[in-house]
């Protein structure tokens, strides 16, 4: 397999995993309101990493989403920025974003979560979905690359032995 259609590979996978991945998020809450025992699983699913405080949460179809609104706003920022990144950097040799660019980047979510969690103050779910999404922009300016290089400078190589 050529570079160019490896590094396609990784970028169209990890768009498709994110779409997913954001479909399961309304998925719950739709399984719930049907009274399929099938939600249970999408809830799991996402609680080994997030909360899902149902007051920290959006709801729909009368119930919270799998994860709070920080969250989301994280996975749609990962989308957003995956829709970026080949305008951005392109595929022919994708460099990583600069620390100074990712501190400057994460400083407003971790604002957020720090003043939430010493009880400075208690944001809306509006704003804590707007700083996860600012966040979550640059998630794929780091993920894609790397999944790119593992593919391209390490393959994984099979052996098969006959007998």
């Amino acid at each position: 397999m050529k570079r160019e259609n490896k590094a396609l590979l990784v970028y169209f996978s990890a768009l498709a995993g994110i779409i997913i991945w954001l479909g399961i998020i309304f998925l719950a809450p739709y399984l719930k309101s049907r009274s399929s025992g099938l939600n249970i699983f999408a809830y799991a699913l996402f609680s080994p990493l997030c909360h899902q405080i149902s007051s920290r949460s959006f709801f729909i179809f009368g119930y919270p989403l799998a994860v709070c609104a920080r969250c989301l706003g994280i996975y749609f920022g990962f989308l957003g920025g995956t829709g970026l990144f080949p305008l951005l950097r392109g595929f022919s040799n994708p460099a990583l974003p600069k620390t100074r660019t990712f501190i400057i980047i994460s400083l407003p979510v971790a604002v957020d979560f720090l003043g939430n969690l010493l009880r400075l103050w208690r944001t809306s779910n509006w704003l804590r979905f707007s700083t996860g999404f600012i966040w979550g922009v640059i998630l794929p300016f780091y993920l894609i690359p790397g999944l790119m290089d593992c593919l391209l400078n390490y393959p994984l190589k099979f052996k098969y032995k006959s007998h």
